[in-house]
């Protein structure tokens, strides 16, 4: 991966780029950004460009033997570790290396749920396990091959468990020798802070939309009108912007399904509440924790339509027809209620919940708020 290949973030380049030339390469740090911002990207270019026998100022030669591995995630001082849905036959990371290296080829900027799609296990909880730590100390006890460095990826360390964080946190404190552990996070309220604080911290922004249009255009060839329209709705990452421009079938799904759910609601009818809790319990969690955030979208959409200007609503004409007629119920006596629900739904799923109970707590309270009187106009 070369940094030229990563869309905007050329301050977080420079930056990492000034790290290497200036070798002040801090042994563990914190790559802390939004979804779709390219932090896991930014990660291993780096990686690269530490381990690049012939690197320029700016950038990877992405020629030398060094770089020509790291294309294919191949070179033999690089580990990587990631969220897995743990079965009898799958334990740590290494057992889906095969997936894992075709996932992000395919895609840099790969999310969760692109990433459980693909290992076939929507429904499992991601998780990084206590086994993994094992794994990491074999791997950083051996000596380099090729590299000055060896170098430890864990993308997503908010999902360790307890006995992975701690082992993990023993592992920062006393490093082995020229080993650098880069740390690919999106929440790092859900790290243990005794990890954060041995980080040194790379904050991430999203993309701005100037960077986001420019590369929708030249990568895409879309339009510079409709490329403004997907950066926007992207809200500065770029694999929202991908499945906005696929059109992704989940929007379709989740729109069906946001509609049943409110319907059924709205005045409570147990046997189609319980239809659509079958339907979207058998989607799998990470499609699950998807909806709610689509959800959380259509909530936003209807509150601009309602007390905002009707043209900063970017909805699809599917979603624009639904929006119209639903956004009266939605208002300035229920929003927060309807955000906090879905939030503490969200927080809750994220801890293995029992997805039926979950779900039918949240039909009750839509009920509720639904059919909590409008404010009065003045």
């Amino acid at each position: 991966m070369l940094f030229k290949e990563i869309i905007g973030q050329q301050a977080v380049k420079e930056r990492l780029q000034r790290s290497v030339m200036e070798k002040r390469i801090s042994h563990a740090q914190l790559f802390l950004g939004p979804q779709g911002s390219g932090s896991l990207a930014l990660a291993v270019a780096y990686a690269q460009y530490i381990s690049c026998a012939n690197k320029q100022h700016e950038d990877s030669c992405g020629q030398c033997s060094s770089c020509i591995k790291y294309n294919k995630l191949i070179h033999p001082d690089l580990h990587f570790v990631y969220p897995i849905a743990l079965s009898k036959d799958v334990k740590i990371s290494s057992d889906k290396l095969k997936e894992w290296r075709e996932t992000f080829l395919e895609n840099a900027y790969i999310t969760l749920f692109n990433w459980f799609e693909k290992l076939d296990a929507e429904n499992k909880q991601a998780v990084i396990s206590k086994d993994e730590s094992e794994e990491i100390l074999r791997k950083l006890s051996l000596t380099t091959y090729e590299a000055e460095y060896k170098i430890m990826i864990i993308w997503q360390p908010e999902k360790m468990n307890p006995a992975a964080a701690n082992k993990l946190l023993k592992i920062l404190e006393e490093p082995p020798e020229k080993t650098l552990f880069l740390l690919v996070c999106e929440a790092d309220d859900q790290l243990l802070r005794t990890i954060v604080s041995r980080t040194q911290l790379i904050k991430i922004n999203k993309i701005s939309d100037n960077d986001l249009i420019s590369a929708l255009i030249n990568l895409h060839e879309l339009s510079p009108d409709l490329a403004e329209k997907t950066a926007v709705l992207a809200d500065g990452s770029y694999a929202e912007a991908l499945s906005l421009i696929s059109e992704n079938e989940n929007a379709a799904q989740n729109l069906v399904s946001f509609q049943k759910l409110m319907r059924a609601s709205l005045k409570f009818d147990p046997k189609a509440v319980m239809i659509w809790i079958d339907e979207v319990s058998a989607a799998g969690r990470e499609r699950q924790k998807n909806f709610l955030n689509y959800a959380l979208h259509i909530m936003r959409e209807s509150l601009i339509l309602n007390y905002g200007d009707a043209s900063l609503v970017k909805l699809g004409q599917d979603e624009q027809e639904f929006v119209k007629k639903f956004s009266p119920f939605i208002h300035k006596n229920n929003i927060d209620a309807f955000v906090s629900e879905l939030n503490k739904a969200h927080f809750h799923m994220e801890r293995n919940a029992n997805v039926k109970i979950l779900f039918m707590d949240l039909a009750f309270k839509f009920n509720e708020l639904l059919n909590l009187p409008k404010p009065v106009m003045a």
